[in-house]
């Protein structure tokens, strides 16, 4: 799973994600109805993220690359804050509607999953 690439995104949860949605118990995702958005907003950050490569390589003054890192930081936030309202929206909430252990371990996997944003 991509989210997992960095090696601690889902760590704190346990639970074995696979890409047909296993862990949240649904066949699809919550982002699925608009994955493409994503995806154009993924792009750009990539895109930025040449950008910053390219201005070091040309030894391009160093705040304007700082300017461009912080441009590709926002956008990746707003990917991670976008999925992150999607998984609450979907994933979390029907946990909420069947209760019991599920909601509070999707309380709990929410929960780091934020506390890992906000570092």
């Amino acid at each position: 799973m991509a989210s997992q690439a960095g090696g601690d995104i889902g760590a704190d949860s346990g639970a074995a994600t696979g890409a047909d949605g296993e862990a949240c118990g649904h066949q699809t995702h919550g982002y699925i109805d608009h994955k493409d958005q994503l995806l154009k907003r993924l792009r750009r950050a990539e895109g930025q993220v040449r950008g910053v490569h390219r201005m070091i390589e040309e030894d391009v003054y160093c705040i304007d690359i700082l300017t461009q890192v912080s441009a590709a930081t926002k956008a990746l936030e707003r990917v991670a804050l976008e999925l992150l309202d999607d998984h609450l929206r979907h994933c979390v909430a029907s946990a909420a509607e069947e209760g019991g252990q599920v909601a509070i371990d999707k309380l709990e996997e929410a929960s780091a999953a934020i506390a890992r944003l906000v570092r």
